[in-house]
């Protein structure tokens, strides 16, 4: 049985778990998710979308791009960047944008939307649940099933693909995204993530359907070494 605080969908994302262990600090219930989307409006000057762990950074912020090449967001055509990081022939590239929400619905414009969620699950020794799936540590996570609100999908997907139970959604961790291709078309799927906790101490069941190999609980060095292969944008949950 699972316990919420109550539904949030994050209307902007902070890099890092800053903004959530400060909320953690402060907060609970309900009033974290006041104080989240107020800590996320203040602070949110990017959107991150990884393609093959390769990012395109939308920002209004040029200090965000530093590490990759700076264009104005109107002078490129999205979909050929996305091609060119696909075809190995792009590493990344930052997009300035004069009106960040702006271009923000123009760049989903050229995509099949997806939603996902999952969870960064603690247990009582506050270590990390992690699945391990396609050779890489993964974060437990599933798509939207139609009627579904957000937060029992998170709740579902960790249930199901790790074989737990008694989950508690503490707060709203930042959302990540990332672009692939299924069946002739290209998508972007926007994951909402979750930090929950549980009491659980019984045997841990990989969803062996879904092709994961294992499931464990993992203290801080077993983490360090975890998040050396793993996505890019589950690094971005630590």
């Amino acid at each position: 049985m699972s316990q919420y605080m109550g539904d949030f969908q994050p209307e902007a994302q902070v890099n890092g778990s800053f903004g959530c262990n400060l909320i953690a600090f402060i907060c609970n219930k309900r009033a974290a998710v006041f104080f989240a989307v107020s800590l996320f409006k203040i602070m949110m000057q990017m959107y991150k979308v990884f393609v093959n762990d390769c990012p395109i950074i939308l920002t209004d912020n040029k200090k965000n791009a530093i590490k990759h090449n700076l264009v104005h967001f109107e002078s490129v055509q999205v979909d050929e960047i996305v091609v060119q990081i696909f075809q190995n022939k792009s590493e990344g590239i930052s997009l300035y944008c004069e009106n960040l929400e702006a271009s923000w619905v123009k760049f989903q414009s050229y995509f099949k939307s997806q939603k996902a969620a999952g969870g960064k699950v603690l247990n009582a020794n506050n270590e990390v649940l992690f699945i391990y799936r396609f050779n890489k540590w993964d974060l437990p996570k599933g798509k939207l099933d139609k009627g579904e609100s957000i937060s029992e999908c998170a709740v579902r997907e960790v249930e199901e693909e790790c074989g737990i139970t008694n989950l508690q959604i503490l707060n709203p961790l930042e959302s990540t995204y990332h672009i692939y291709l299924e069946k002739g078309n290209t998508i972007l799927k926007t994951t909402y993530w979750f930090l929950m906790h549980t009491d659980f101490v019984g045997e841990l069941t990989p969803q062996s359907e879904e092709g994961i190999e294992q499931v464990v609980f993992k203290n801080e060095t077993e983490v360090k070494t975890a998040l050396e292969n793993t996505y890019e944008n589950i690094k971005l949950l630590f």
